[in-house]
């Protein structure tokens, strides 16, 4: 186990850069995650009173249509 761990002198380097990059990728996800829920609030503060007649007349837009296409598609 200790060899494992010292890796012949180079344990601390490899285990200390391991560390930083487990740290930068959950501090990534948390970042980004934070930043979508902020633009998925501004997106219901807009839209999310439309009406029927409002939702039905934009989902017949020609881009609206190529954006839930390629939503329904991945």
């Amino acid at each position: 186990m200790n060899e494992l761990l010292f890796m012949n002198g180079y344990g601390v380097f490899v285990l200390s850069a391991f560390g930083f990059s487990m740290l930068s990728l959950i501090s990534l996800y948390l970042v980004i995650k934070i930043q979508f829920v902020k633009e998925q609030n501004k997106f219901i503060a807009k839209f999310g009173s439309l009406n029927t007649e409002k939702a039905n007349s934009a989902k017949l837009q020609r881009i609206n249509k190529e954006i839930l296409a390629d939503a329904i598609n991945n």
